[in-house]
């Protein structure tokens, strides 16, 4: 039998972290008394992300609607395992990038999309196809992308706090310690960037096991990802800013990093996914 990873519980600590050091930050803040105004903004840019997270990340991406005339192994692959998850199919996008790579979005299943890049649709053949859009459909169904906005609007909500003390230098903090101040000042936003990337990292290993379930063909999936990891080093998205903010929807990290630019991504390693994978396909009489 493969191990058990409890990735859900693994998310539930993490934001359990993130508040821990939200009300860290909040009880320097004038004891706290202000802390309702930035959980409101929090919960609205939310709200606006996750509603319209569809629209922001095909338009991110330059991507089209595209028909099963026009990609006819595409569309029948996702009508498949949508059948098979017994939800409905999303809408079809493919985006003129040669970088390979793919990603799904929607605020809910009958209102999700899915997308490739042409290059991911050069580079892979049916089957690893398969085990990428199986990952990429589970996305949605687990509802990673309203974890994934939580997530975002709670690290946001605590580098505006830390904004807020840097230019008003506390308040009234209940703390009279500066050296105490200056620290949480620094680290805060650090440690929230880096809890929020450790979700992100967690929700992909989900999706790799659940997306494996889905298509019942894990060393797919594994076959996949490494031809991923070689096709986006070789041809990597350029870092713009609108790329930026949707690069954690995506299967495999679109930009190079090497050395510290690992800690702040948002993707585990591949070896991890594809030993999880190889793991999962031994243990549990998956064939290839």
């Amino acid at each position: 039998m493969s191990k058990q990873y409890w990735n859900g519980a693994k998310t539930f600590g993490l934001f359990v972290a993130l508040w821990m050091v939200m009300l860290g930050l909040g009880y320097l803040v004038d004891g706290g008394a202000y802390m309702w105004l930035f959980g409101v903004l929090g919960v609205v840019g939310t709200f606006v992300g996750y509603w319209n997270s569809d629209k922001i990340a095909i338009r991110a991406m330059q991507a089209r609607p595209v028909t099963e005339v026009e990609h006819p192994v595409m569309f029948r692959i996702v009508s498949e395992l949508a059948r098979e998850a017994q939800q409905p199919m999303p809408r079809l996008y493919v985006s003129p990038t040669t970088a390979p790579n793919a990603f799904a979005t929607g605020r809910n299943p009958r209102n999700a999309a899915v997308c490739c890049t042409q290059g991911i649709l050069e580079l892979l053949d049916e089957r690893e196809l398969r085990g990428v859009l199986g990952h990429e459909l589970m996305h949605v169904y687990n509802r990673d992308i309203l974890i994934g906005s939580v997530a975002a609007a709670m690290a946001g909500l605590i580098t505006s706090v830390t904004y807020m003390l840097m230019w008003f230098g506390g308040g009234n903090s209940r703390n009279g310690n500066p050296l105490v101040l200056m620290a949480m000042l620094i680290l805060a936003p650090l440690a929230a960037t880096l809890i929020r990337m450790s979700i992100s990292r967690t929700r992909e290993f989900d999706a790799d096991e659940d997306g494996a379930r889905l298509t019942g063909d894990p060393l797919a999936l594994a076959s996949a990802l490494r031809k991923l990891e070689r096709g986006t080093a070789e041809r990597p998205l350029a870092q713009t800013g609108r790329v930026e903010n949707i690069s954690h929807l995506m299967i495999a990290n679109p930009f190079r990093g090497a050395g510290l630019a690992r800690l702040f991504s948002t993707h585990p390693p591949m070896d991890k996914r594809i030993e999880r994978l190889e793991e999962m396909a031994a243990g549990r009489g998956f064939l290839p």
